[in-house]
């Protein structure tokens, strides 16, 4: 029986990682995901950047950027632990996602809110904050609740980098112990945080888009 204990104990330490890499990503990246697309719509020279940015993130696979952080900049005397290493590569990765998907909610709302705000005064930020920004994050809040599940289920890349997460602590169990177990436990912390996610995100669209909408 201690020996059941000390192995969900052992899987529930590479859990708890998983959870704070899950959480610090989120609360950094949407945030630094908003900052940039302001950035993006009201200054020309920082717009070419930030696409780029984009671009490159999207467009690689995000355990390349952990390698790179992680091995490639030493080179460049930049040096950071293995935490620090999934933090930087996580938060530039899903912010760079994050700015995609609200340029689609922006791109996607009639151009005369934007210039009906202008000509009653209301200055580039105001415009962004109070008429853009809300109307584009309820329209995809769909496409944000996947986003935000695929993250809980990516936070299993950075055993690349030899954190002990939970897949990594599965894994050194089952080829020492040769049970299976452990996969159930596994399975069943992603499906039951992709399933709170779900809930919490259904919460927000019934209180902030149905009324709305009705």
């Amino acid at each position: 029986m201690n020996e059941y204990l000390d192995v969900i104990l052992y899987l529930g330490k590479g859990a708890l990682v998983s959870l704070q890499l899950f959480s610090v990503t989120l609360l950094f990246s949407f945030p630094l995901a908003i900052i940039l697309m302001f950035l993006y719509k009201n200054n020309r020279f920082l717009n070419k950047i930030i696409r780029f940015y984009t671009w490159l993130f999207r467009g690689t696979p995000l355990m390349l950027q952990l390698f790179f952080f992680m091995f490639g900049l030493p080179v460049f005397n930049i040096r950071l632990d293995r935490m620090m290493v999934a933090y930087v590569g996580f938060i530039l990765n899903y912010a760079a996602y994050f700015v995609e998907i609200i340029r689609a909610g922006i791109e996607s709302l009639p151009h005369d809110q934007e210039e009906s705000g202008q000509v009653e005064g209301a200055s580039q930020f105001q415009v962004f904050r109070y008429i853009l920004l809300p109307q584009a994050i309820r329209k995809e809040i769909p496409t944000i609740t996947n986003e935000v599940i695929t993250l809980i289920k990516d936070t299993a890349l950075v055993t690349v980098i030899a954190l002990s997460e939970l897949l990594r602590n599965m894994k050194e169990v089952v080829s020492r112990d040769f049970t299976i177990y452990p996969f159930f436990f596994a399975a069943l912390f992603y499906l039951f945080f992709s399933y709170i996610i779900i809930r919490v995100f259904r919460f927000i669209e019934k209180k902030y888009i149905s009324p709305q909408i009705a």
